[in-house]
């Protein structure tokens, strides 16, 4: 995604709202969504259907929009793209889990799902690490 093109988005995103100016458009959704955010307006926690809708859709299209800025980034420095490993170890950090203070299960999980493949996620090495962690001799 070109960087021009993500600043106009990101212009477009920032000035939304800010005229009121709206149009109406018909959008096809899942009657679980439709009746989920209408929960959540019944509920107070929201302040009117629409502005759930909206809202979902604005942090949807930020984070296309840092996703499209990160995958660019890597592609011009792929030396700086962190390993399967090293996403997997934060994602054991941010969840709390216990494979956190165990780097080397993390290590050997990468190592064991990576041979050859280029499409490994941290959320994979993390299943497998946790699959190797509950199984290990004690």
């Amino acid at each position: 995604m070109a960087t021009d093109k993500m600043d106009a988005i990101l212009g477009r995103l920032g000035s939304a709202g800010a005229d009121n100016e709206t149009v109406v458009s018909s959008v096809r959704l899942p009657v679980a969504l439709r009746d989920a955010a209408r929960a959540l307006h019944e509920l107070g926690v929201a302040p009117s259907f629409n502005e759930v809708l909206v809202q979902g859709a604005r942090d949807r299209i930020l984070a296309l929009v840092h996703r499209g800025g990160l995958d660019a980034h890597y592609a011009h420095h792929p030396d700086v793209r962190p390993s399967p490993a090293a996403v997997a170890m934060a994602l054991a950090r941010m969840d709390g889990s216990e494979l956190a203070d165990h780097p080397d299960v993390i290590e050997q999980a990468a190592a064991e799902l990576g041979a050859g493949r280029d499409d490994l996620s941290g959320d994979d090495v993390l299943v497998y690490a946790a699959a190797l962690f509950a199984h290990r001799p004690v």
